[in-house]
């Protein structure tokens, strides 16, 4: 039998044998063990025989000393444990226990010794040192203070469910680690400050735990990611360990998916996978506070991958809307996710237009939140965020754009969800109109100009302007509206007025608030005002701007032409409203050619400054 004197850890290493030795059955095993007495015993384990003594194993496992009691009047020689934790090799390390053989116990058997011990009811009652006893100070002494060996033996739970729970292994060995952890990131913050090394807590190299959190399933990572966050474990920490962890469980997230151009049905992928992206999504850190950990590209590549392996809606709804946080900061390639839907837009543009819709309620929120007009500057986070967005969108509507698939309710819907202020001008807004009437040629009168409808002509640039003047794509009364504003601008800028000035005193006089709503509701508007107020200030220090260019241009002019044909300055600005005329005559058959000859020389590719 095994000597009773020894310490628990010299007890768990009692013979030279090597490691992983005693964790696979001999086929010779029960000829080694009393040769001179034959087994009067067969126990069958998952359809493997041991042939063993009653008495060695009657006198240590309560198990089996009920069913050779229950069969004893039908005189048994053939038992069988077909539901023992860890199968035939979990059995043959207890029969050796029982036996008195020396075997090693580590972080690899432990917890199959442990449940094995239990289902075979190898308690204290049998022996004073029983298996259930050296398992469970193995666990305490050395388990406990490891964090590889805590990971190893949590990891060797996950076959031994669910009687590995109820003795609360997994348990045990979670909190050990979340323990280990948080002392770990202590002792290395008191490093750096004794090293006096500055900057970030969330520096460059990677912890050396992270990795080794990768052998678990996403069923033991998930509650060992929880606990450590409830430990005080860093943020940041938590986020990379996730973030390699996707990386080693979902091939591939790093790197841009494959579509099948054909539009053919998303490839089958493993359950599995699904069931990793749902659980990382709950493990995100929570995004209100003034920095996000998780980057964007991360959330892009996840909901990516979400979409490829059908997660749930849930799922993708809370990566949308971390990722509508931070719309501003998001790039275009980032948003050009291709659709999964059988005879719909080559990109999924339902999910950007959501996208949208939670950042305009984001901004929404957090214009409700303030109540003091102090906050809304000009500069403030919400108006230069709506600002980038609004370029973002204009770029994206241009890129997508060119798809034969892309109906015109989506197209319009994408233009519409930004509010009027979202754009200084409209000149990224035209570009993509003209580029979906290019691709789209057989748009009816009416849906061109219903998509038209959406340029605000006194929001674009004199280049824009010129641009659209001849383009033969426009319908004829958008076409009149842009020449008209030309004119408009033109006579204003001989005359030393802006006629900006006189659009912004229609908008001022237009806010006019009724006596009969509540205080609440009158706040309200005049904040809505206030905004209006702000865009119509910015566009017009934009419109400035390109009045001071042309007065350089004007002069530049005058001076080359007065030296050579002794024209003034009021004869070339007549000579050039009378180039633009609105109603017939040779000109306009001049606008027709011109326009054919700009079309073909800047197609898709025209791009117009924007200020």
């Amino acid at each position: 039998m095994l000597s009773q004197q020894h310490s628990p850890s010299a007890s768990f290493r009692r013979s030279p044998r090597r490691p992983g030795a005693t964790t696979t059955p001999n086929p010779s095993f029960s000829s080694r063990i009393f040769s001179d007495v034959a087994g009067d015993i067969t126990i069958l384990v998952n359809g493997k025989s041991f042939l063993l003594h009653k008495f060695p194993l009657v006198s240590q496992s309560g198990k089996i000393r009920k069913m050779v009691a229950e069969a004893n009047n039908k005189n048994p020689s053939e038992l069988e444990l077909n539901h023992i934790p860890g199968g035939p090799e979990a059995f043959q390390l207890a029969a050796m226990f029982c036996y008195g053989m020396n075997f090693e116990i580590t972080a690899s058997n432990v917890a199959h010794l442990r449940c094995a011990a239990e289902y075979l009811e190898m308690a204290d009652e049998y022996r004073e040192e029983s298996l259930v006893s050296r398992a469970e100070a193995y666990l305490d002494e050395v388990v406990g203070h490891s964090l590889e060996k805590s990971v190893e033996v949590l990891s060797a739970c996950e076959a031994l469910l669910p009687i590995a729970d109820e003795l609360r292994i997994p348990e045990r060995c979670i909190d050990s680690i979340a323990k280990i952890v948080c002392q770990e990131q202590l002792v290395m913050g008191l490093s750096r400050l004794d090293c006096d090394d500055g900057g970030g807590g969330g520096g460059g190299s990677l912890e050396w735990w992270v990795e080794d959190l990768s052998i678990l399933g996403i069923g033991f990572y998930h509650r060992l990611i929880l606990a450590m966050g409830k430990a005080g474990v860093r943020t940041y920490t938590i986020v990379a360990s996730l973030m390699h962890y996707a990386q080693v469980f979902l091939k591939g997230i790093g790197k841009p998916q494959i579509w099948n151009p054909a539009r053919a049905h998303p490839r089958v992928v493993e359950h599995k996978q699904k069931l990793i992206v749902e659980k990382l999504v709950t493990l995100l850190p929570s995004d209100k506070g003034p920095t996000s950990y998780v980057p964007l590209n991360f959330l892009f590549a996840m909901l990516r991958m979400g979409i490829v392996v059908d997660a749930s809606l849930a799922c993708r709804l809370e990566l949308e809307r971390r990722i509508a946080c931070r719309l501003e900061m998001v790039l275009l390639d980032d948003l050009l996710i291709p659709s999964t839907q059988t005879g719909d837009s080559l990109f999924d543009v339902d999910m950007v237009h959501r996208i949208l819709v939670h950042f305009l309620q984001r901004v929404e929120d957090e214009d409700n939140v303030d109540f003091g007009y102090e906050s809304e500057a000009l500069g403030s986070p919400s108006h230069g965020s709506i600002l980038k967005v609004g370029r973002l969108v204009d770029m994206y509507l241009a890129e997508i754009a060119p798809d034969p698939y892309l109906s015109l309710d989506k197209f319009i819907a994408m233009i519409a969800v930004l509010p009027d202020y979202a754009r200084v001008l409209d000149d990224g807004l035209y570009r993509a109109i003209d580029i979906y009437l290019k691709a789209h040629p057989m748009l009816s009168e009416q849906d061109c100009k219903r998509l038209c409808g959406f340029i605000e002509c006194q929001k674009l640039s004199q280049e824009a302007r010129n641009h659209a003047s001849q383009n033969d794509r426009l319908p004829v009364q958008v076409v009149v509206k842009v020449l008209y504003f030309e004119q408009v601008r033109l006579k204003n800028t001989m005359s030393g007025d802006s006629g900006d000035e006189r659009y912004l005193s229609q908008k001022m006089s237009s806010g006019v608030t009724s006596a009969a709503v509540s205080p609440r509701d009158t706040y309200a508007s005049l904040r809505r005002e206030n905004k209006e107020l702000k865009m119509e200030i910015s566009r017009m220090r934009v419109r400035l701007s390109d009045l001071e260019k042309e007065q350089v241009y004007m002069k530049q002019g005058m001076v080359v032409k007065s030296g050579g044909h002794g024209r003034t300055l009021l004869t070339s600005i007549s000579k050039g409203i009378g180039k633009i005329g609105i109603f017939g005559g040779p000109a306009g058959g001049k606008h027709g050619t011109s326009g054919r000859t700009a079309d073909g020389k800047t197609g898709r590719s025209k791009r117009f400054s924007e200020a």
